[in-house]
């Protein structure tokens, strides 16, 4: 896992880490919810990965209704997404919220470019052992207003929109319903 050393105020030093997000985590509202130590570093692109959406073992996210988001091998092909600098501190809160312990994601290291082609390690998640399914609409517009916020490329942010979703027409949690809300009102104010 990348990690990087640096001084806090008090001169201690403390360990942090990268890490790739090309789901709702794009979403600064969304990220900041159980990981506040998330400071946005640069937009990047994944290399010969592309973007899925998936049922783990075959079940339905009880949070997003619909397929959650992942990656998998495919030359050719690329994921944009973020890079997030955290503390160690929140990596037992990202992973938690990413279902490493349910086996809804597991955690990968992967090298990203960011747009003036210098790589980075980073921490990723991706879902192994899936069902490709279509997200809930909810879901894909947490994605694409993280992708607006962050200034994915346009052709990016043009498939990310493209993207069918599924007929989910029930209920989100107040949490999610929030983080929408909040994302749509910064976006605006852009």
């Amino acid at each position: 896992m990348a990690t990087s050393g640096s001084e806090d105020p008090q001169g201690q030093k403390e360990e942090s880490f990268l890490y790739f997000a090309y789901g709702s985590n794009l979403l600064t509202e969304r990220i900041h919810l159980h990981n506040p130590s998330a400071v946005f570093i640069c937009v990047a692109r994944l290399q010969d990965f592309k973007l899925d959406f998936a049922n783990p073992q075959g079940k339905t996210s009880e949070t997003w209704h619909g397929g959650i988001a992942t990656i998998f091998q495919s030359p050719g092909d690329e994921v944009w997404g973020v890079v997030w600098k955290m503390n160690k501190s929140n990596l037992i809160s990202l992973d938690k919220q990413e279902g490493v312990k349910s086996g809804a994601y597991v955690p990968i290291e992967v090298n990203v470019y960011t747009q003036e082609g210098k790589e980075r390690t980073c921490r990723s998640y991706l879902v192994k052992n899936y069902e490709s399914v279509p997200p809930s609409p909810q879901y894909k517009k947490v994605i694409c207003l993280g992708a607006k916020e962050n200034g994915l490329p346009l052709e990016y942010q043009k498939m990310l929109n493209a993207i069918e979703p599924n007929d989910y027409e029930g209920e989100v949690s107040e949490e999610i319903k929030d983080i929408i809300k909040k994302g749509e009102a910064k976006i605006h104010r852009q």
